[in-house]
């Protein structure tokens, strides 16, 4: 019998790991510690800025003016965030220590040494995981006695919810490829909606108590109380609110016209 792994072509010289296991370890012993924090371009998702936003008590558009670069990705109709860089091009985040929000690190920080890639073939039901071993010359945690399995390592860096949150973030990556703003141009209406309900939670927030947003949809109540107290719920609404505004979707259930 042949494995998804056997079935799947990869690149040239990417061999899943699967359940092999891998030496790795980074700690400030390391010869090279922090380096990857320097010179490095970082992207960041929905979820990250989340996460670090809170972990400095910021405001989300505060943050995403102060720490975030808007820049073209390999989406051409949506926008890429990357992290800015310091001075020094260092990550604004490094200090003498290491990392200053390393329990609130973004998904990238956390996953390294491994690279995830999902297989979403729409005949199959839940998308396939495949994780690859990386290794930069200069990263001498290779070189550490330290074992792993992948399992392990994504236990111990807590990245299930990470990429849990990174599923649901490609599904939207996917819907905004398709190029759903009806030629309204770069940073049209639509698309700075779907931005803001996508990375800025305290202007979706904001937006929708000003708009009443909820008052046009039915929507339970235990939902509502999560939504009005939990950024990640917020998230999720605002994912489906983007589907269904700008792409037609019947992600939320409307009132009924009085």
């Amino acid at each position: 019998m042949t494995t998804p792994s056997q079935e799947k072509k990869f690149p040239k010289g990417m061999v899943p790991l699967e359940k092999k296991p891998f030496k790795f370890s980074c700690h400030s012993e390391v010869s090279c510690f922090t380096k990857c924090c320097r010179n490095v371009d970082m992207p960041l998702y929905p979820y990250d800025i989340i996460i670090m936003k809170q972990k400095l008590e910021m405001r989300s558009d505060d943050f995403l003016s102060k720490h975030v670069n808007v820049v073209r990705g390999a989406n051409p109709f949506f926008p890429t965030l990357m992290m800015k860089m310091n001075q020094v091009n260092a990550c604004p985040f490094l200090g003498p220590s290491g990392c200053a929000i390393y329990d609130s690190r973004p998904s990238a920080c956390r996953m390294y040494p491994l690279e995830r890639a999902v297989d979403r073939s729409p005949d199959k039901g839940r998308p396939d995981e495949f994780f690859f071993l990386t290794n930069h010359d200069y990263c001498m945690g290779h070189k550490e006695e330290q074992e792993w399995t992948v399992k392990d390592w994504l236990r111990d860096q807590g990245l299930a919810l990470h990429n849990s949150h990174a599923d649901r973030w490609a599904e939207m990556d996917t819907f905004f490829s398709t190029n759903p703003w009806d030629g309204e141009g770069v940073a049209g209406p639509r698309q700075q909606a779907a931005f803001l309900a996508c990375y800025n939670m305290d202007g979706f927030r904001d937006y929708i108590e000003t708009k009443n947003i909820f008052a046009t949809f039915k929507i339970p109540a235990t939902r509502l109380r999560s939504i009005q107290n939990n950024d990640e719920a917020l998230l999720s609404f605002g994912y489906d609110w983007v589907k269904m505004i700008i792409g037609g979707m019947p992600t939320l259930k409307m009132r009924k016209k009085k």
